[in-house]
């Protein structure tokens, strides 16, 4: 007797019309499970942290970590040959995980990048233990990034230099941006990568290098960046601007790379142009890590049809992801990392995980498959159905 074809994996999603409709899934794509060679590109995922569900406490006040599991999405991520960028703000840095929380995942992060062959992870540092409004002066923010700096250098970390919020609530000019960054750059035990966060990402970062205007703001970043090239790995800039960051690669020195932090326009950005490329830093790079090193290794191989092939279906998935209000991308990575089965739950620290409505969920859940990313359609959409039913879809 033939065996009967096996019937598409489906599941019940919301529609955008208010209705329900049976949602067929399509086949995974194909994408490497580790991967050995060198890139031409550095790729770094800003990585997700994993709550432990089971925690008796306040997850609005208090966080609780699942550390195995959180450990070993990092060790995940390594053996597809991508870098480790740790406690940003894909981990929910200021937006659950204090700063004693980050250290704590540093430490272990750190530690585990050392006993793992080719392992890399570059960390936040920033001034999140000080309360913007407890800072009185430029002072208070230098002797907060100088705490913090120490910290992670004393556990061999590499470090992100992170943008303030007490910075952009006390500065009164683009000087004090210098006057911070050349104090703590000239301190450095070793090359940093410079994050500009943009305030769709987070609001309290409005008017970051002493003005809302994009383009005076970039001439002080780079003007710091350029001055202290010998302490500065490159910057990643995150403001959503293709042109934007275009724009400022062109002007940075030489030695200093571009990071892409566009989850918009990161294919082509990466792909880069006849004066230059960006290399990677994103919180995409969590949630479509086989695709993103499937594609790079096309890209190394010279191949740039299949690069664009592969990243193309992601891009509108990015887009969902990090719609506005973008701080709420989170929900996002953390949906897919549960879908994909590196966690058993779809619990997030500080509760993050009502952020995002059931339409938006479901709209994600559709993108995610045309990308390819589901490693198993029919655990995806087990794992959907079971959230559709705590959100009223039988």
């Amino acid at each position: 007797m033939l065996d009967k074809p096996k019937t598409a994996a489906s599941v019940r999603l919301p529609t955008a019309g208010g209705g329900i409709e049976t949602y067929r899934l399509s086949v995974p794509k194909a994408f490497p499970d580790r991967i050995t060679r060198p890139l031409n590109r550095v790729a770094l995922a800003a990585t997700h942290m994993v709550a432990d569900p089971f925690a008796d406490n306040d997850p609005w006040l208090t966080n609780a970590i699942d550390w195995d599991r959180t450990m070993a999405y990092r060790d995940y991520l390594w053996g597809l040959g991508l870098g480790v960028a740790e406690a940003m703000d894909t981990a929910q840095r200021g937006m659950g995980l204090d700063w004693a929380g980050a250290l704590d995942l540093i430490a272990r992060s750190v530690r585990q990048a050392k006993a793992t062959p080719g392992a890399v992870v570059f960390s936040g540092a920033g001034t999140d233990h000080l309360d913007p409004a407890q800072a009185r002066s430029v002072d208070d923010v230098i002797g907060a990034y100088e705490m913090q700096f120490e910290a992670i250098e004393a556990l061999g970390g590499r470090i992100i230099f992170m943008a303030s919020r007490a910075l952009a609530r006390v500065a009164s000019s683009p000087d004090d941006y210098g006057r911070v960054y050349d104090r703590i750059l000239s301190q450095s035990a070793q090359p940093v990568i410079i994050h500009w966060l943009g305030d769709m990402f987070d609001p309290a970062l409005a008017g970051y290098w002493g003005t809302p205007d994009l383009d005076a703001a970039m001439d002080t970043a780079v003007d710091v960046i350029n001055r202290n090239a010998g302490k500065v790995d490159g910057v990643k800039i995150s403001l959503l601007d293709k042109d934007k960051e275009i724009s400022m690669r062109r002007r940075l020195n030489p030695a200093v790379k571009m990071y892409t932090g566009d989850d918009f326009n990161y294919a082509e950005l990466i792909a880069g142009d006849e004066k230059g490329f960006s290399h990677a830093l994103l919180g995409i790079f969590d949630a479509i890590a086989p695709a993103a090193a499937g594609a790079l290794s096309a890209l190394a191989d010279g191949d740039t049809a299949t690069f664009h092939d592969i990243f193309a279906p992601t891009v509108p998935l990015s887009r969902h992801i990090f719609k506005a209000p973008t701080r709420f991308y989170k929900t996002g990575v953390v949906f897919v990392a549960y879908l994909n089965g590196h966690q058993d739950h779809f619990t997030m620290v500080g509760g993050q995980e009502s952020t995002r409505s059931t339409r938006h969920l479901a709209e994600l859940f559709r993108l995610a498959d045309q990308a390819g990313i589901f490693r198993d359609a029919d655990m995806a959409a087990a794992r959907m159905a079971a959230v559709m039913a705590t959100r009223g879809v039988a």
